[in-house]
């Protein structure tokens, strides 16, 4: 039913993660393959292309549905459906940004400062990105004159020689700071997207197929990080496990069979198992388990 197009590079190993844990599983015949399947009746065809090309192929209905940065549809100026942010990135749940960054020792501050030394200058900034388009688009909407020019990478070191500053993606400034940069403005805050082609998303079957594939993935995600724990506790010591008990929601609790005392269980992080288990017992929590979790659909 629905033909996808997931990304390669970067991106890719937390992609295929993604769909591994939402049971969703990639298979192709090599890791240099573009072409792959899912064991799943509502996907029918599965490629694997550069997130940079993706917007343009799900608007000109090449693919139905597809993965791919907020960065990349704003760059393309790609008319497709947005479905709903998947909040995982390179390495980490943390969204890219797309910054504005000058030379550290530079007086600039803001993108009003450009505009500024730009027309007292007398000539155009030089600035140097990977997103040529939304640089030029951001820019001009603030009356800065600009020579942008397209960097094929390591755009950080072609500042103050080949360029006055750059637009480039960062998560934390790490590596701008390294440079010998610093951030002044930040154009666009971009997650991993699940975009469709707008007539495939106005098909009522296409559309509940997506909707349902999106349950999956995003509900892998909430469950990242979570176990879920069940215990015991005598009633006269109830209050005391669920005023030390985090949880998702409100926990769930259940009177033991012949009224000898209580069942609990909720959805925790995990993070915190190694301080909670103790206290539980502390508390009088016995039979603790701790289960792993694969998904969280609320």
């Amino acid at each position: 039913m629905l033909r996808l197009v997931l990304p390669k590079g970067s991106l890719e190993k937390a992609t295929f993660d993604l769909f591994a844990d939402a049971d969703l599983t990639v298979s192709r015949s090599s890791s240099v393959d573009y072409r792959a399947s899912i064991d799943d009746p509502r996907i029918d065809d599965v490629r694997i292309l550069r997130p940079q090309e993706i917007p343009l192929y799900v608007a000109d209905g090449l693919f139905d549905i597809g993965i791919t940065g907020r960065d990349w549809i704003e760059e393309r100026g790609s008319e497709v459906t947005t479905l709903g942010a998947l909040q995982y990135s390179k390495a980490t749940a943390n969204p890219i940004r797309v910054v504005l960054a000058v030379p550290a020792d530079s007086p600039v501050t803001s993108v009003a400062d450009l505009a500024a030394s730009a027309t007292g200058s007398g000539g155009a900034l030089r600035v140097s990105t990977e997103y040529p388009e939304l640089t030029r688009r951001y820019l001009e909407s603030h009356g800065v004159v600009a020579e942008v020019s397209l960097s094929y990478g390591a755009t950080e070191a072609k500042v103050p020689d080949i360029a006055d500053c750059v637009v480039e993606i960062t998560e934390t400034g790490r590596a701008l700071r390294a440079a010998g940069l610093k951030i002044v403005e930040t154009l666009l805050v971009s997650h991993t997207e699940l975009i469709a082609n707008p007539a495939a998303a106005s098909d009522p079957a296409k559309r509940h197929a997506m909707q349902q594939l999106l349950t999956l993935l995003q509900g892998s995600l909430e469950a990242r990080g979570k176990v879920l724990v069940k215990l015991n506790v005598a009633a006269d010591q109830l209050d005391g496990v669920i005023a030390v008990l985090p949880s998702l929601r409100s926990p769930t609790v259940s009177e033991l069979f012949g009224g000898g005392g209580f069942a609990v269980e909720t959805v925790v992080p995990k993070s915190e198992i190694n301080v909670l288990i103790p206290a539980l017992r502390d508390r009088g929590a016995t039979d603790i388990i701790e289960l792993a979790l694969s998904k969280i659909v609320h």
